[in-house]
């Protein structure tokens, strides 16, 4: 097996700008300029920000992709990195998207997350391998994190466009 040159720093500033764009056109709803810059490995693993089991695999179908696009819309988003770390052919980014858009029929909000994303370096194109996101960017009452905790405040009309087609199956 042979080994791939080891991550420089100039490789993971590209990383982070590729990111960056990648988080903008996300949140605006161009699921096709964020598949562009990024792969997703057949091993690829989601914990979304609004909870719910690990979500395993990539669907990048027709149908994902135009549901994808119809519940993100008219946002921004810049990545602000707090740590990164790499090892081989993976790469950590730990930050805060700051972003706000309009997202499943809401209003313009804020929408900034907290994530953790996993890349691994295929070739010459980064796979994402894991993507762990919350909206806890500000602090809450522990209280209110005890109700979250137990899943108070869950109905099925708050269902993301994922969460949907998971139930239909």
């Amino acid at each position: 097996m042979t080994s791939s040159p080891e991550i420089t720093a100039d490789d993971l500033a590209e990383l982070i700008t590729l990111m960056d764009r990648a988080a903008d056109a996300y949140i605006r709803g161009d699921v096709r300029q964020y598949i562009a810059i990024f792969d997703h490995g057949d091993d690829y693993t989601l914990m979304p920000p609004y909870g719910g089991e690990t979500g395993r695999g990539f669907d990048d179908s027709e149908s994902a992709l135009e549901a994808t696009s119809r519940f993100f819309t008219a946002g921004e988003a810049t990545l602000e990195v707090e740590q990164s770390y790499t090892s081989g052919d993976l790469a950590v980014l730990v930050g805060v998207e700051r972003q706000h858009a309009e997202i499943g029929g809401l209003p313009d909000q804020d929408w900034s997350l907290r994530v953790t994303v996993v890349f691994r370096r295929a070739g010459n194109r980064w796979q994402i391998v894991h993507r762990h996101a919350d909206p806890l960017v500000r602090p809450i009452p522990f209280p209110h994190c005890a109700e979250l905790a137990r899943g108070l405040g869950r109905t099925d009309q708050s269902a993301t466009p994922n969460q949907k087609r998971a139930k239909s199956r």
